[in-house]
């Protein structure tokens, strides 16, 4: 599983201005180049926005939506969890061609808010799974306590429920953004030539061009993934965080 990864960060040290591996010296020339590539740096710092947009805004609709689906049993409750999921079950492409088709009958389309909306669509569904999963495990004792000593709802859901549920709210929200910023497929239709995420900008040099930049950017990443894990675990726990546990 590590073997792609380290074939693209030995790639990436080439001296070569074309893919070739092995290659007689290592060179940095390749990283040195992300500098001199505006159009990348504007396409990462987009795609982190939009991930962090989008996956906020799966959150707060995940959070109401999974509480209520674990937390109570109401007519049409299946077929609720079916709809918020079925993303899951449909292909990108399809997704990608439907949603350029909507955003174009309402004139989002070639828009960021527009973007957005397609990968919350996208995402909405690994946040619910998560919240459901640590709402389901939640002691539902601890909130009738809390009602029973004069707290009002909200007061309830704020100090109790919440803090309690908030490994999963986190791991989803964490997911969510992974898989907003890792978009290709879909975002190859929805995306404009002004709003071209990461992962479709190398997308597109590939397509035109084979020299290591984009190996160089794709292991700068790497690594930037492996730290924010690093982080996450030596504070909190990935374990806790990606299994959305509420204990």
């Amino acid at each position: 599983m590590l073997a792609p990864l380290v074939v693209v960060a030995l790639v990436s040290m080439t001296d070569k201005g074309y893919v070739a591996l092995p290659f007689d010296g290592a060179s940095l020339r390749w990283y040195r180049a992300i500098l001199h590539a505006p159009d990348f740096i504007d396409a990462f710092w987009r795609s982190i926005g939009l991930a962090a947009t989008a996956a906020t805004i799966a959150t707060l609709v995940a959070i109401p939506a999974g509480i209520a689906i674990a937390w109570h049993r109401f007519p049409g409750r299946d077929v609720v969890l079916g709809l918020l999921l079925s993303p899951l079950m449909v292909p990108h492409v399809v997704l990608g061609i439907s949603l350029l088709r909507f955003l174009t009958q309402i004139g989002a389309s070639s828009t960021l808010w527009g973007l957005a909306v397609a990968h919350t669509v996208i995402v909405l569904p690994y946040v619910l799974r998560l919240i459901i999963a640590g709402a389901t495990g939640f002691d539902r004792s601890l909130a009738q306590a809390g009602y029973s000593l004069g707290a009002s709802a909200w007061t309830v859901f704020l100090r109790i429920e919440l803090p309690l549920i908030l490994p999963g709210v986190a791991g989803g929200w964490l997911i969510a953004f992974i898989n907003s910023f890792d978009e290709l497929t879909m975002s190859v239709f929805v995306a404009s030539a002004t709003t071209e995420t990461l992962p479709v900008k190398m997308y597109n040099h590939i397509a035109h061009t084979i020299d290591p930049l984009v190996a160089s950017i794709s292991t700068v990443l790497i690594v930037m993934t492996l730290i924010l894990m690093v982080i996450l675990d030596r504070f909190y726990g990935l374990d806790r965080i990606l299994a959305g546990k509420s204990k």
